[in-house]
């Protein structure tokens, strides 16, 4: 009986663009793991802690034996980028030497990851093969930020992604369309663009802020004003959004499973077309097809 090389913890989680890499677990759980609305590393198995060297190259040893054609690796779980950077250059060099076709490796980064890593260190990373950073940028609201115990600001935020653009490497950045509430609806997408232009992301998508295992963990520490945004005010959210959005070049989704409106193209190329779909989802929505509650997830 086939038996896959990597022995992993689970819950293992990965961008959608990296449903065909190798999932490659260089740390456990998140090291901030405090977001009242991520429920991704609560369970108790998912405790932050750094693998150690030796197991990660035994995993890379055993993934190269079994597994021919590895072109992409996705370093796993949260935020595998606090490691310092001498031990990310052994694992991508271990990795090259592995897997000869190598093309990419990529990782989720926190912002606070990169506070006391230079460009130079990022461009030597980038230099032994990683590519794409994904960033949780979530909200460009400070208010908003704080309200959900992100452990980041604006500021934060700009200066990590400034970071690796100067380093060369391509960022991802998810944004949580309704964190705000009904309350704080308005400034979150404002402000969100607001960074978002300042920024420049090379790919841009948006989800909906959902809880698969109920909301008293998000209103304890959000506050008593919390008021979940309907279908149609997500639409009026993510139509603010991109009204503030100008944006140069950078590639925008919204098609994770947890929208009810799926968005693709190229801002600020096709800024207007999606805002027409958005205002036909407004004001007609039968003209648009909208994803079903029971197919919405994470």
């Amino acid at each position: 009986m086939y038996s896959f090389p990597i022995d992993y913890i689970e819950p293992v989680f990965r961008p959608p663009s990296e449903a065909k890499s190798l999932i490659l677990p260089v740390t456990n759980g998140c090291s901030w793991n405090k977001c009242t609305f991520c429920e991704m590393y609560t369970q108790p198995q998912k405790k932050f802690r750094a693998r150690k060297p030796e197991d990660i190259r035994a995993d890379i040893g055993k993934a190269a034996r079994s597994l021919n054609g590895v072109r992409r690796v996705f370093l796993a779980d949260g935020d595998a980028m606090v490691l310092p950077t001498r031990r990310l250059l052994e694992i991508l060099a271990d990795l090259r030497s592995a897997f000869p076709e190598l093309e990419r490796v990529s990782s989720y980064c926190l912002p606070r990851n990169l506070a006391k890593k230079t460009v130079d260190e990022l461009a030597q990373l980038r230099q032994a093969g990683l590519e794409i950073l994904y960033v949780g940028m979530e909200s460009g609201d400070d208010e908003v930020l704080r309200r959900v115990n992100k452990g980041e600001t604006w500021e934060s935020t700009r200066s990590a992604l400034e970071k690796i653009r100067e380093a060369g490497l391509t960022s991802s950045v998810m944004v949580l369309n309704g964190l705000g509430g009904q309350a704080l609806s308005r400034q979150h997408a404002i402000n969100t663009a607001t960074l978002c232009n300042e920024t420049q992301p090379d790919y841009l998508s948006t989800l909906v802020v959902s809880f698969p295992q109920g909301e008293e963990r998000f209103r304890e520490g959000f506050g008593d004003d919390f008021e979940p945004l309907s279908q149609s005010g997500l639409f009026e959210e993510i139509k603010l959004f991109l009204e503030h959005l100008e944006l140069e070049n950078t590639i925008f989704r919204s098609d994770h499973a947890s929208n009810y409106l799926v968005l693709k193209g190229v801002l600020g190329r096709d800024k207007q077309t999606m805002l027409d779909q958005v205002d036909l989802a407004i004001n007609s929505p039968g003209a648009v097809p909208l994803r079903a509650e029971w197919m919405r997830g994470l």
